[in-house]
């Protein structure tokens, strides 16, 4: 139970339980700083016009060029 809770996922794509804490954390970081650039530029347009759209396909290209 504690495996597949804990361990079947991060080794599905080659890394640590660590390992994926850390790029799952990061990740998290990269998506909040995306949604507050989105939130600023909801309210002034002219900031931030593909802030967002760039930080999401960067992190598509990291998610979709690693294992499992």
């Amino acid at each position: 139970m504690f495996d597949r809770l804990f361990l079947d996922h991060p080794r599905q794509v080659g890394e640590s339980y660590l390992e994926h804490a850390a790029f799952a954390g990061r990740f998290a970081l990269t998506l909040a700083a995306a949604a507050g650039a989105a939130a600023v530029h909801a309210v002034i347009p002219c900031l931030f016009e593909k802030t967002a759209s760039r930080m999401v396909a960067g992190l598509y290209q990291r998610t979709h060029n690693r294992g499992g």
